[in-house]
């Protein structure tokens, strides 16, 4: 698979499926998380109006094999990434490296020297690999859970 994966930039025509990509990524893949504070996070996929503007907002880098995209991350204009989601299967196969490396080489061109974050348990380890530190753990509330998780930066080289 890892031959046949594309990076590219995402348009609109993809938000749909990348709704999917992150409701798979939070159901279905392995987690500290219960199944109650899945459910809460993801009831269904993401799409309509509000998530199209939410990801027409950001650039978006997604990775794709065969036309199905497995993974995708975002950032925004401030330099937050802002979404960071890799399909069940196809985690573990290098696509969160591949995805940060581009997303990280445009922000260096647009001159950001700062990115940051709040990664999810699962995304922690991740975003350390790619020379991130935890700034503060954070507890949110969502439908009725209680999440834990990272705000955590990365100051870029200039």
């Amino acid at each position: 698979m890892r031959g046949d994966v594309q990076i590219r930039r995402a348009n609109p025509a993809d938000f749909g499926a990348l709704g999917q990509v992150l409701h798979d990524a939070v159901r279905e893949a392995a987690t500290a998380y219960s199944e109650a504070q899945r459910a809460a996070w993801s009831p269904a996929p993401r799409e309509g109006a509000d998530w199209t503007a939410r990801l027409g907002s950001q650039r978006v880098w997604m990775a794709a094999a065969e036309g199905s995209p497995l993974g995708f991350l975002t950032l925004t204009q401030e330099g937050e990434v802002d979404l960071a989601f890799i399909r069940a299967e196809a985690q573990g196969r290098g696509l969160f490296r591949q995805l940060y490396t581009a997303l990280e080489a445009e922000a260096a061109l647009r001159g950001h020297n700062r990115l940051w974050t709040h990664a999810s348990l699962h995304a922690k380890s991740p975003f350390e690999a790619m020379g991130f530190a935890v700034v503060a753990p954070e507890t949110v509330s969502l439908g009725g859970e209680t999440f834990q998780r990272f705000h955590m930066e990365k100051f870029l080289n200039g």
